[in-house]
């Protein structure tokens, strides 16, 4: 059997064996694999070199149309604007730039295959097809137009922001459409559905803290299903054609009655200023005729006298005389036409 031999007793003070030389240890690796490693100076110079290049690495600039999140070992620390920033390397801080002044567009219902022109699309029915209050099937394809208000929330709050936008806006839609008759969906009540669209996915995105400024709901088409297309056309028509109407007598009534009001008042106070003045001269005739009688009273044959030649002076003027000698006079017969002949001389 072999024999085992102790270990020297060593005292704990000792020290146990030295690193080798760095120095010795370059010089080796030199010698063993034939190649030129820099001494102990130049090792410095080239980790210098290295701690500033990665220093350099923190040196960010972002665009106009941008924002950028600083975040330190994965909290965020800041959000910064356009301009040249700085943020310590990597791994110690990262940034993450996005545009916040373009705005973001989600189609709903459709898709959009080619630009065009012409444009071509695809439609989603699961999306599109939705019931109204009064129980009838529509086809509604919308856009929903955004922009981001709040990076930070927009970066960390949400998983996917276009896809819960889109559920949103989707969900809200239908239940804005659920409130809504076919009839209004089709023809008037198109704005209506936006703006309360937009108000209540807005409430929404705000409740996810999302981050997220909706700017419009647009409705790109709205029609029945095909299968019924062509008869809803035909209610709509009808329905238009009906209003048209309508808003013409509405108009014709709106442009007579003024009108006949306004004849009628015509008539009213000349009838008023008529019966005004005959009133007057009838008053007046009748303090002449008590003047007269008056007169008459005092002196009844001048006053006699007076009256027939003023009756005389009124009426001789407006008729045909003629004078004749009167001797002539007594051989005209009656009934000669004397008018007649004057008229005939005048001519």
């Amino acid at each position: 059997m072999g024999t085992w031999n102790k270990p020297p007793n060593k005292s704990p003070w000792e020290k146990g064996p030295q690193p080798p030389d760095i120095d010795e240890l370059l010089s080796n690796l030199q010698d063993k694999f034939k190649i030129g490693l820099p001494k102990k100076g130049g090792m410095t110079f080239f980790i210098i070199l290295a701690i500033v290049i990665w220093l350099s690495t923190g040196i960010f600039i972002v665009d106009p149309e941008e924002q950028a999140v600083i975040k330190r070992f994965g909290e965020v620390t800041d959000v910064v604007g356009p301009g040249p920033h700085y943020h310590l390397p990597s791994p110690i801080e990262t940034v993450q730039i996005a545009p916040v002044t373009s705005v973001r567009r989600l189609e709903i219902g459709f898709r959009t295959i080619q630009i065009g022109p012409p444009a071509k699309y695809r439609r989603v029915l699961k999306e599109s097809l939705m019931l109204t209050g009064d129980e009838n099937i529509i086809d509604v394809q919308f856009i929903v137009q955004y922009r981001i208000s709040e990076l930070e929330n927009y970066l960390y709050s949400l998983t996917n922001p276009d896809e819960t936008v889109k559920s949103a806006a989707e969900s809200a839609m239908r239940e804005v459409i659920g409130d809504t008759t076919v009839t209004k969906a089709l023809t008037a009540g198109k704005g209506i559905i936006e703006d309360t669209t937009a108000q209540m996915l807005q409430q929404t995105v705000n409740s996810y803290k999302a981050g997220i400024k909706i700017e419009n709901v647009k409705l790109q088409d709205v029609h029945p299903p095909d299968a019924v297309k062509e008869a809803f056309k035909d209610v709509v028509s009808a329905r238009e054609d009906r209003e048209k109407m309508i808003n013409d007598a509405e108009g014709y009534r709106n442009n007579l009655v003024p009108k006949s009001r306004g004849e009628a008042a015509q008539i009213i106070n000349e009838a008023k200023a008529y019966a005004k003045e005959k009133v007057l001269v009838a008053l007046g005739e009748t303090e002449r005729f008590n003047m007269v009688y008056e007169e008459y009273r005092k002196s009844k044959d001048i006053t006699r006298e007076r009256i027939l030649l003023e009756t005389m002076a009124s009426i001789l003027p407006k008729v045909n005389k003629v004078i004749a000698d009167k001797e002539v006079g007594g051989n005209v017969l009656p009934f000669l036409p004397l008018g007649q002949a004057m008229d005939q001389l005048n001519k």
